[in-house]
């Protein structure tokens, strides 16, 4: 019988640590990638690996500017253009100096989960700001922050065919925030997989939509 991720005062908040300790487990890995793989797909994405790390390097300063100023907006985000360099591709208002190569890449993705780290280290927990998910906290938006990284990583290792394993506890703790009603009782890493689309879990079809819980926990 499955049961509910507990939530709240079950776990401990996802806090700044978190963001920074996913970060960088994730440049950890990024730094040993083959040079000649960042042009492969990533996983079950349509983007390839580099654009899938660029991606994520926009989520992490996206989460972070929307604490930045002093009345975040509500009923929008902190409006930054955006851009795509290809229809098919993710939409970005940060890029990468391709010239720069892999390494480049890898310290932008490291820059700006330093920034994320530190807005919501720094930034009141009585604060909100907005998120299409629902008006969050700064825990919501480092959990949000961990959970890209977690799972385009995910997406990026199959790409490159490395290990990614983050731990078991850092998974539990954004799932209690951001996905409090997935069932409990699997391998969290597995649980965090599939409640974003990315696996089967026993009992449980892979989902085909699937979206996340960002207002803030009681």
């Amino acid at each position: 019988m499955s049961r509910s991720v507990e939530t709240g005062s079950a776990l401990s908040p996802v806090t700044a640590d978190d963001v920074d300790l996913a970060a960088r487990l994730a440049v950890g890995v990024l730094r040993d990638a083959p040079p000649d793989g960042w042009g492969g797909k990533a996983g079950s994405l349509e983007w390839d690996c580099w654009e899938t790390v660029e991606h994520l390097a926009n989520d992490l300063l996206y989460y972070a500017v929307q604490l930045g100023p002093q009345s975040p907006p509500l009923d929008t985000h902190v409006p930054f253009a955006l851009h795509q360099k290809r229809p098919d591709g993710p939409a970005y208002f940060l890029f990468a100096e391709r010239d720069a190569g892999p390494a480049g890449l890898v310290q932008v993705l490291e820059a700006c989960g330093a920034l994320l780290t530190a807005m919501v280290r720094t930034t009141p927990p009585r604060v909100r700001a907005h998120h299409a998910a629902g008006v969050s906290d700064p825990e919501g938006f480092a959990a949000m922050g961990v959970v890209e990284t977690l799972v385009h990583m995910h997406d990026v290792a199959e790409g490159f065919g490395l290990a990614w394993t983050p731990p078991s506890a850092l998974c539990s703790r954004v799932l209690a925030r951001l996905f409090p009603e997935a069932p409990g009782g699997a391998d969290p890493w597995l649980t965090l997989l599939w409640a974003t689309g990315r696996a089967e879990l026993p009992g449980h079809s892979r989902l085909t939509t699937w979206r996340w819980h960002s207002t803030p926990r009681s």
